[in-house]
């Protein structure tokens, strides 16, 4: 079976070199890029599985890095995890809204990276395709595709985006907690300290971009979100 394959934009070599050693050690074939012009040039080249991208980098920085790559569709359905220092919760929200898909913050344990990317790798191949499409007023989701639109207008979805709208869907008007919302798209492992405030980012972005189809996403105060299909 071929390797999946992972970018890692970090430039402090020492811990590029930690990262790559103890993913390729769990499994995976690993590209380094020092730079966020290096990484976006090798996304321009190769195919990638994941995208390990630190915020801090020499001139084209993460967060740029990131918002290109969520706006290309050639790379917006492309796994990124955020690694940020200490203390820089703002980025990591900038991050999430951008459309990262998860964030490390470091200095992190390189056990707890192997089982975020495991995680992000699982949910990526155990996606299910479907033939049909649904439409919902002026929304309509390909799930063969993978595409959303408004009123026959494509809008493009990061990929946890997208599996929280469909997840939510297939939920059928039950309402789905933070909690297995995190389990169902992110799929972190019990050792993985859950951060529940990821789920409310992504719904917040979601509805951006859904624009008068943003009420069908319903938040049942206390307990979670549910799709409404009523018009």
């Amino acid at each position: 079976m071929e390797k999946k394959k992972i970018l890692i934009v970090e430039d402090e070599r020492d811990i590029a070199q930690l990262i790559q050693y103890n993913l390729e050690k769990a499994g995976y074939a690993c590209e380094v890029a020092m730079t966020g012009e290096a990484g976006l040039a090798a996304l321009a080249k190769y195919v990638f599985n994941l995208i390990l991208l630190d915020v801090m980098l020499p001139g084209v920085d993460g967060l740029e890095v990131c918002r290109r790559i969520k706006q290309n569709p050639k790379l917006q359905h492309v796994p990124v995890m955020m690694l940020t220092a200490k203390g820089e919760e703002v980025d990591r929200i900038v991050g999430l809204e951008l459309g990262a898909d998860d964030y490390v913050v470091k200095p992190f344990s390189p056990r707890e990276l192997v089982l975020r990317v495991k995680a992000i790798i699982r949910r990526m191949d155990g996606k299910v395709s479907f033939s049909e499409i649904l439409h919902v007023g002026d929304l309509a989701v390909d799930f063969s595709k993978i595409q959303v639109s408004i009123k026959n207008k494509l809008i493009h979805l990061a990929s946890k985006e997208y599996e929280l709208l469909t997840t939510l869907i297939k939920a059928k008007g039950r309402v789905l907690s933070r909690e297995q919302l995190l389990d169902a798209i992110w799929g972190y492992d019990e050792a993985i300290e859950i951060q529940t405030r990821t789920v409310d980012v992504h719904i917040r972005t979601l509805r951006k971009k859904l624009k008068d189809e943003a009420m069908r996403i319903v938040t049942v105060k206390g307990y979670g979100y549910r799709f409404n299909t009523e018009e």
